[in-house]
């Protein structure tokens, strides 16, 4: 599996790929985590030095602890295409492993396929972020030879495949997925007495992209409409804020309470904390997922449910693939979100409890990579649309 863990080191995005690669090897799958430099000079984050650059040094550390943590410290390898040399525990035998390989899972196209990957017969796109992917694909020609790499291709956008969203069409033939959760490293805590609802998000995460007349903002343009609700909730809604473009001053102004995201995202644990000692989410989405009614659905929101966390989140069309109202409540404008609230706190336990129940039926990583590797290795199987679509209730 192809990942951004070196390059991007902090603790919610490990988490992304951690569920995925916990969870194959929970099912027993002979699984090994790669990842690619790229050749951009801006590969590598650095939080202690706020710099992005070539050097992967704070990465492969951070790295190094996170898979020792959850016993898969000796099956990753990281390709330094600047330096062109493997790093590393496994970093002497990558090759052979991937000469061996029946599938490589490339999450969110975040790593480029060198000579070594496109020998493994099966090659899995996995698109964690729908409508733009999509563009991307149809806009930049470099972009899409990429994704024409794979052979064959899901997404989080869940309502692609049934017409039940205006995601641009790019032709390529997409299957539902959705994020896996390794439920027992994601236990149920007692919940706070007096936590808040909380959130880490990105202001802009990426430019707003423009196609066929049609805008597809970022989250800071999704939150418009929410600027008062703090205001209206009272001093419970709390956000660990990202992106130089934020507001920060304005938005405390508005009653928000703020932290530093990257107190909260040190490693995974950190950030597994800051879920559990969290009342519950709220969040809005991405513009252009609302307004494509895609059906994504957060791999963060599904971390607090696994916790036995309500959510309070903005509705992208996942409520047409996913029970909503316990545990899960969606909303499309203010007076939605604010009653939301309220409703998850005069029913706290009651939706605690829901949430769990939620997380095991639609997130369970045993149900969602099982699924996802049948239909990676045998997609003739496929017939139609309506025998891949995820059901509701399974």
């Amino acid at each position: 599996m192809l990942g951004y863990i070196v390059r991007c080191p902090l603790g919610g995005l490990a988490w992304h790929y951690l569920q995925y690669f916990l969870g194959l090897a929970r099912l027993h799958h002979d699984v090994y985590f790669v990842e690619d430099s790229d050749d951009v000079p801006w590969s590598c984050y650095d939080p202690t030095r706020n710099v992005t650059d070539t050097d992967p040094t704070y990465g492969l550390i951070f790295a190094k602890n996170t898979f020792g943590r959850v016993g898969l410290g000796d099956r990753w390898a990281y390709f330094d295409a600047h330096r062109e040399q493997w790093l590393g525990p496994c970093a002497n035998r990558i090759r052979d492993i991937c000469n061996s390989a029946d599938l490589v899972l490339n999450i969110s196209g975040a790593n480029p396929l060198r000579p070594w990957l496109l020998e493994i017969p099966a090659r899995a796109y996995i698109d964690t972020d729908p409508v733009y992917t999509q563009i991307r694909n149809i806009i930049d020609p470099t972009r899409r030879f990429r994704t024409t790499q794979h052979t064959v291709f899901f997404t989080f956008g869940e309502n692609l495949i049934h017409n039940r969203s205006s995601i641009p069409v790019d032709h390529f033939p997409w299957q539902p997925t959705r994020q896996p959760v390794v439920l027992d490293a994601w236990p149920v805590t007692p919940p706070p007495k007096h936590g808040k609802f909380t959130t880490v998000m990105q202001w802009d995460s990426d430019p707003s992209v423009e196609y066929d007349g049609y805008r597809y903002g970022m989250k800071s343009e999704s939150f418009l409409d929410y600027l008062d609700l703090a205001e209206k909730a009272g001093t419970i809604l709390e956000i660990a804020l990202g992106s130089v473009s934020a507001p920060r001053d304005f938005l405390c102004n508005k009653g928000w309470r703020l932290r530093n995201p990257l107190e909260v995202t040190r490693d995974p644990w950190i950030y597994q904390k800051y879920i559990q000692d969290s009342k519950a989410e709220f969040s809005v989405a991405k513009h252009g997922y609302v307004v494509t009614k895609c059906g994504w659905f957060s791999e963060r929101s599904a971390s607090y449910l696994a916790s036995g966390r309500p959510v309070v989140i903005q509705d992208t069309g996942f409520s047409q693939w996913m029970e909503t109202g316990t545990g899960v409540i969606s909303f499309s404008t203010p007076e939605e979100a604010l009653s939301g609230i309220g409703e998850i706190i005069n029913r706290y336990e009651f939706h605690c409890r829901a949430a769990r129940e939620i997380a095991e039926v639609y997130f369970d990583s045993k149900k969602v990579l099982t699924r996802l590797i049948e239909s990676a290795l045998n997609p003739s199987a496929l017939q139609s649309a309506d025998q891949i679509q995820l059901p509701k209730n399974e």
